[in-house]
């Protein structure tokens, strides 16, 4: 599809995005109240206009760009502040705040970011960005131990997560090493019992930043951020060798991690015991578990409909149980849509992966794409029992400025490598620069004044 038309059907995206991020709205105050709110006309304005601005960015800066990928996020968020404004307004208006420093993120980045190819090049300055990120929570006087987990950073006024910002920093390092070593890494010369890896000497840099980040997040108490960085880690050391033992090596290394964390740490026999018999300690561990699987029943195929449930017996349920709310009010049809949403994500961040012509953008968009599946399913796998409950967010939809800014950040990232490869696959039209027209000019002047003479 040419530039043009891409831009144009993002744009009717974008609106049709608001349209229904609209009409929740409305149906959510009407289910509420009875009545419409007197801020419905400047809540749409306001939602309209951050999406315009998100769009006109992308027009301008990206002309090339997918046109699936911001619509999805917006019509994601969009939604998610819709239940957020439902479970508690002034957590609400928090949201509208972090949603425009956001979106004022996106565009920043697709202003500083013109060559995704050259973030490569300062792969180690990222690693000890990530790391130090990451650490940060540890420095007295700084990090906050919150609910159990030290993953927090206060800074004046402004509390926010650093570790959200950390998994971009730490999948560019992922990228641009892996790329440099991606043959040395691909010759398997070490056999280690059933399987053969690379000189540890190739290995070791990669292995070490992984574990660091591994170590502080278990001591941080942080296991989904744990889990998602070493799906991180293990699909793009696949994806950059092509070897499926690395896959399978994952999963042992992985199997084997999860039984000494369940014998050595109590809060993950704690989280595990909740997970297999919630019912054992209905009043208090298990309370909110046993509560969004009540949510969920409740909700039924077609839900109980847009503010008339009661999403808020479930304690912390604008982070961690967001989706229990969407199950509950919107049923069967609404939580397969919201996963539909991230499936059409993860799709659009995968074929911008395959259309990337150059190794380390090809290999980051999977690393950036990565993040949001794992999260995404990770979050929602939990809150329906599929898995032990982990404390992560659900992309653009869980209340957090952290997320919510970092996940801008890292959608602005594939926008961007989607547009170069469109611009050098040929499918946006390029325009001459200045220096070129103005050449032009003086040879056409210089061309008619010769005619003329």
């Amino acid at each position: 599809m040419h530039a043009l038309g891409r831009r144009n059907v993002e744009l009717g995206l974008v609106l049709l995005g608001a349209i229904v991020t609209g009409g929740a709205y409305t149906l959510m105050a009407l289910g509420r109240t009875a009545s419409l709110p007197a801020d419905i006309g400047p809540f749409l304005g306001v939602v309209l206009g951050l999406l315009l601005a998100a769009h006109v960015a992308t027009r301008l800066l990206a002309k090339g760009a997918d046109p699936v990928l911001l619509p999805v996020a917006a019509l994601l968020n969009g939604l998610g502040y819709v239940f957020i404004a439902r479970i508690d307004n002034d957590l609400a208006g928090l949201q509208a705040t972090w949603t425009m420093i956001g979106i004022g993120a996106y565009v920043a980045t697709l202003v500083l970011v013109r060559r995704p190819n050259d973030l490569g090049r300062y792969k180690w300055t990222f690693a000890i960005i990530g790391l130090g990120l990451l650490a940060l929570p540890f420095v007295p006087g700084v990090g906050r131990l919150i609910n159990g987990s030290r993953i927090w950073v206060s800074i004046g006024p402004v509390n926010f997560q650093p570790g959200e910002f950390a998994k971009i920093a730490l999948a560019i390092f992922f990228a641009g090493y892996l790329v440099e070593k991606r043959e040395v890494l691909a010759m398997a010369t070490w056999r280690v019992g059933p399987f053969w890896l690379p000189e540890p000497r190739h290995l070791g840099p990669v292995a070490v930043a992984w574990a660091a980040s591994l170590v502080i997040m278990v001591g941080q108490r942080d296991l989904g951020s744990s889990l998602l960085f070493f799906a991180l880690f293990v699909v793009m050391l696949w994806v950059a060798t092509e070897r499926t033992s690395y896959l399978v090596l994952g999963a042992v290394l992985f199997a084997a991690g999860a039984v000494l964390a369940w014998t050595t740490f109590d809060h993950v026999q704690q989280r595990v015991s909740i997970w297999l018999d919630p019912w054992s300690d209905p009043l208090d561990d298990g309370f909110q578990i046993v509560q969004s699987m009540f949510a969920f029943a409740w909700g039924g195929l077609t839900g109980t409909g847009l503010g008339l449930g009661d999403p808020t017996r479930i304690p912390e349920v604008q982070n961690d149980f967001i989706f229990a709310a969407i199950g509950e009010e919107l049923g069967l049809l609404g939580a397969a849509a919201v996963m539909a949403g991230y499936l059409l994500m993860i799709g659009g961040g995968l074929r911008v992966a395959m259309r990337a012509d150059r190794p380390f953008e090809k290999l980051l968009a999977t690393g950036l794409t990565t993040i949001l599946g794992v999260q995404a399913f990770i979050i929602m796998a939990g809150v329906t029992r599929v898995l032990p409950l982990t404390g992560v967010t659900l992309p653009f939809v869980s209340y957090g400025g952290s997320s919510l800014v970092a996940n801008y950040v890292l959608l602005a990232l594939l926008v961007r490598i989607s547009d170069v490869t469109a611009g050098r696959l040929g499918e946006v039209p390029t325009r001459p620069n200045r220096r070129a027209r103005r050449w032009a000019r003086q040879e056409a002047k210089a061309a008619k004044a010769g005619a003329a003479a």
